[in-house]
């Protein structure tokens, strides 16, 4: 299994799924995005695929979720694909243009700009991602952003592999920066499998039991 984080984090976002797959009897990997560009991350996972054996479900949160449907073309080792809380656009489409269909997202108005950069306003981070995460965590979270190139969600994405391999979707039902709506239509066009979950946007951080639960599920259903 390998777990591909969103934008202003890094793969440490997946630690406490991690933890509890582990448990659960997986040996998952965290794929290291640099999120200055979406064809060196897309690279970026790739790279991490290529170090485990097959058959692979690739999972994506957030932003991860496009990287992924980009990532998994061509890799033979990938057997399924797994979406939490995130973006999957078409051939064609990017994150930018799908945040936009639909209202409710926070990150506008708390996005920071930092120069040729971005993070989430830490005094609101907690808001944006995950309004259960205690105050602690939240500040946490906060603190160990990494900063995203402006425009890495303009870019476009080609073919995306859920048209050729299983998918299954994680609904966050609280969801303040990416939309419960948009989840389920993208998740609806895909034909994936959905699953619910009373979250807001990182259910990693929130949920993680209830996250590994479901990635495990993928991972008996598709492989």
């Amino acid at each position: 299994m390998a777990l591909v984080h969103g934008l202003w984090s890094d793969g440490s976002a997946w630690l406490r799924v991690i933890a509890e797959l582990r448990a659960l009897g997986h040996d998952p990997v965290a794929a290291q995005l640099g999120l200055e560009s979406f064809d060196d991350d897309v690279a970026s996972v790739r790279r991490t695929l290529a170090t485990v054996g097959a058959p692979v479900l690739l999972a994506g949160w957030s932003y991860g979720g496009a990287v992924i449907g980009e990532a998994a073309r061509g890799a033979r080792n990938v057997g399924a694909l797994a979406y939490v809380a995130a973006s999957a656009p078409a051939e064609g489409e990017s994150v930018s243009r799908l945040s936009r269909l639909h209202p409710g997202s926070m990150i506008p108005q708390h996005v920071v700009v930092a120069g040729n950069h971005t993070y989430i306003d830490r005094a609101h981070f907690g808001e944006v991602m995950a309004g259960e995460l205690s105050s602690e965590d939240a500040a946490l979270g906060a603190a160990v952003q990494k900063l995203t190139r402006i425009g890495l969600d303009k870019a476009t994405v080609g073919r995306p592999a859920w048209l050729d391999l299983p998918a299954h979707y994680l609904v966050a039902t609280a969801d303040r920066a990416v939309p419960p709506t948009l989840q389920r239509e993208m998740a609806e066009r895909m034909g994936a499998a959905v699953t619910e979950i009373d979250s807001g946007h990182a259910p990693l951080l929130s949920r993680p039991r209830e996250v590994a639960v479901f990635l495990d599920g993928a991972c008996k259903a598709s492989l």
